[in-house]
């Protein structure tokens, strides 16, 4: 077999099963499990899967710039905010992420909701600039355009003062065993901070993040308490985490 035709092997076996192993591999495939290993670094660096300790998951498609990112599965992420609007209660201090789910998020918001939003995205304190009930506290630092939000070690200091009823996590990568991920180190390292000061941590999971992982990670799926999802979400791909304790909304 070609080196080519085996990689499209791998990559199938990966898209049907969601993760693949290095020795399954190496046993279906007949050879070293230092050629399979080869093929997954080779794969990864086209970044067609995200390489994990004894195999790979599928690598996730949000990981690109803002920009293309704001149209990827745009209506499921306008659904799928709608509904995480509504998980909101006045009078709630609210951590809102950066992130194209998140902006779409804001946009449901009534203008009568009163709240107190902290962001480290200057996308989402000028998206609530016209509500009038909205207090808007936001957390400075260094500016990562990628994603258009301030992270370095001075906004990390500010959120440790802030004790928040809710955070709206933005992730690239959720998976019930690989956890939380981003595509940047420092990303993550916020995400995490802000997550350690809410009494709830939500995502909003748009399906290309769903069973998917990126090279940072945020923390153990144990660090959210909920997700929404797209009511169409097949049920085997939420029962792992039903069975974690992650409690599941459907949109």
């Amino acid at each position: 077999m070609l080196t080519s035709q085996r990689k499209q092997l791998i990559l199938q076996k990966l898209a049907a099963e969601g993760q693949v192993l290095s020795k399954h591999l190496s046993e279906t495939f007949n050879v070293s499990e230092d050629t399979i290993r080869r093929d997954l670094r080779e794969l990864s660096a086209e970044g067609l899967l995200q390489r994990v300790h004894g195999g790979a998951l599928p690598a996730s498609a949000a990981t690109v710039t803002f920009a293309e990112r704001k149209n990827l599965r745009l209506d499921a992420k306008r659904v799928i905010a709608k509904k995480g609007a509504e998980l909101i209660e006045p009078g709630q201090v609210v951590m809102i992420d950066g992130g194209t789910t998140t902006a779409e998020l804001i946009t449901f918001l009534p203008h009568s909701l009163q709240i107190t939003v902290v962001t480290h995205s200057p996308g989402i304190a000028l998206g609530l600039a016209d509500h009038p009930l909205i207090d808007v506290i936001m957390i400075g630092g260094r500016l990562f355009k990628h994603s258009l939000v301030a992270v370095g070690a001075a906004a990390i200091e500010n959120v440790a003062n802030v004790r928040a009823d809710i955070f709206f996590m933005g992730v690239t990568g959720i998976h019930a065993d690989a956890g939380l991920s981003t595509g940047d180190y420092e990303e993550s390292c916020i995400k995490r901070a802000f997550s350690q000061k809410a009494a709830e941590t939500i995502v909003l999971a748009s399906p290309e993040k769903l069973n998917s992982a990126s090279t940072w990670v945020i923390g153990d799926i144990s660090l959210i308490n909920t997700m929404v999802v797209e009511k169409s979400t097949a049920e085997q791909l939420l029962t792992p985490f039903i069975n974690k304790g992650i409690s599941v909304v459907k949109a």
